[in-house]
Order: C-alpha cells, then structure tokens, then sequence
C-alpha cells in the first residue's frame, strides 16, 4: 500500500501497487499505483511522490475507506481530540484503542477548529492572473 502526494486524486490518497514495470533487465523505471479504481503510472524519478503507508494518519484517511481500521487514542495530544476525527469509513471493523478519558474528551468536543490555510486569498491571487 501507498500514500500519494497528488492532490489532483481529491480524496483517494491511498493505494495499491499493481504493477512493476522493469525496463530490460535495468532497475524499476515504471510502477502502477491502483487508487480506488485510477491507475497512477509513476516513473523512476517519481517515485519520491509516493510512500509506504503501512500506517496513516486520521487525517490523511479522511474520505478514504478502509476494511478494517484501528484508531490509537490518548489525552497525551488532548488539544487535537475532537469527534469529526473519530468518523471513519470501517467497512467490517473499527477497534479504538486507548484511555476511555481521550475518548470522551473526543467525544465531548464537536467544535471544528478553523483552518488558516490563506486558501481564499491564494485563490483571488490566481484568479487575477488570468
């Protein structure tokens, strides 16, 4: 399994390596990526663009779905426990780990912390270039 830096796959970051594809008898030049369906083809000086996800983050696995999903949960990062980050797309499973504390406190907190990501601003920025 991979994780992509390609945005331009909206919200299906992680994948399957499908295919290698040798050139020869010379090192891998080609790998197929499987995401959801979109085959990726990354060439060898790509290939920094992708890494293994073995384990992923909640955040990076939001909008993906899974068939088993295992979250880790702790007051150790208490400011970061909110309930929009317990949602999770577990097709058969979905085991939570952890203190029961962190997990009321996540609960507990339905308050979505705004993002400052400038992305309005960056967005009149290249509309003006047009």
């Amino acid at each position: 399994m991979v994780h992509a830096k390609d945005f331009s796959l909206a919200n299906i970051y992680t994948g399957l390596v499908s295919k290698f594809l040798p050139f020869g008898k010379s090192i891998l030049l080609l790998l197929q990526v499987n995401f959801d369906g979109h085959i990726i083809t990354y060439d060898f000086n790509e290939l920094d663009e992708i890494y293994l996800a073995y384990a992923t983050s909640i955040h990076k696995s939001q909008g993906a779905e899974y068939p088993a999903v295992v979250i880790p949960i702790s007051t150790q990062h208490y400011m970061l426990l909110a309930r929009n980050l317990l949602y999770t797309r577990g097709k058969k499973l979905v085991v939570i780990i952890g203190q029961t504390k962190a997990l009321a406190m996540a609960i507990k907190n339905a308050s979505v912390r705004t993002r400052i990501t400038n992305l309005q601003s960056r967005l009149q920025e290249m509309h003006s270039l047009i």
